[in-house]
């Protein structure tokens, strides 16, 4: 019953559906100025407001761990646009575990549609973009697990997340995080449009030359292989690379069975 109370708390308390408190003309009839008052209550201190708003985040996070709370939070669009509020606007621990609580929602199915339909596609991207190390793991987990679903992907690319994604990886960043994500994203036209005006073909088969995982690897292989059968030109592009390098011609060789079968597939359309 906890997870109840605290959505009725997030639903009704007047604190947190605004800080001001405004005249009303059916209160006051005769026609009084209109203008805000601040709610009493946040004369305690001066930062009750937010203190309150991240002590609810932190509650709702702790118990979204039971499934059937999950489903209640889902259901309960204030408690999903509260968090999406909070991701734009607290502390940075706050939106922090305002982040993972849309992760821990997400995962499940019934909530990616609705967390994706209620705008919390953007704040994450925007906390991705920011970098801060508290919140960039937690936003990129939670867009992963709302791109599972397709229109989610769509809304991922149309509001810039392959931009986003791409600087991560070539700055270095989370590059597991970021290429699970655009693994997930090339399969949208779009996504390969925008990749290919970034560069991420070069970016991608540098990638494959370095000293990184083998799961890396096979993923920037698969991005290579959507985007080399989502746009042919980008074949010139790797056969000159391939052509000094072998860069493809090594990973069929030493990658993982994916990661051959992906990089083979490239060379038959080189050849």
């Amino acid at each position: 019953m906890a997870i109840r109370h605290v959505l009725q708390l997030i639903m009704y308390c007047p604190i947190l559906c605004s800080p001001l408190i405004t005249w009303s003309r059916k209160l006051f009839p005769n026609g009084a100025r209109r203008r805000p008052l601040r709610c009493p209550v946040l004369k305690w201190r001066a930062n009750s407001y937010i203190d309150l708003r991240e002590d609810l985040v932190a509650i709702i996070l702790n118990l979204s761990v039971h499934d059937s709370n999950r489903k209640l939070v889902g259901e309960t669009p204030s408690a999903i646009h509260f968090l999406i509020e909070t991701l734009r606007n607290e502390r940075i621990e706050t939106r922090s575990n305002a982040a993972a609580a849309l992760l821990v929602l997400s995962t499940l199915d019934s909530n990616k549609h609705i967390i994706g339909k209620s705008g919390a596609i953007k704040p994450l991207i925007d906390l991705i973009e920011e970098g801060h190390p508290l919140t960039v793991k937690d936003a990129a987990a939670a867009i992963l697990s709302l791109c599972t679903v397709v229109e989610n992907r769509a809304w991922a690319v149309t509001l810039g997340a392959v931009t986003v994604l791409t600087k991560k990886v070539m700055d270095d960043i989370l590059i597991d995080e970021m290429l699970d994500i655009l693994a997930i994203l090339c399969s949208h036209q779009k996504a390969v449009e925008e990749l290919g005006e970034l560069g991420a073909v070069s970016c991608l088969l540098n990638i494959l030359r370095k000293n990184v995982s083998e799961l890396n690897k096979e993923k920037c292989v698969a991005i290579l292989y959507t985007m080399c059968f989502s746009d042919r030109t980008k074949l010139r592009e790797i056969l000159a690379v391939e052509s000094a390098c072998e860069t493809l011609s090594n990973v069929a060789q030493t990658g993982t069975s994916r990661a051959r079968r992906k990089a083979n597939g490239i060379l038959e359309r080189l050849n």
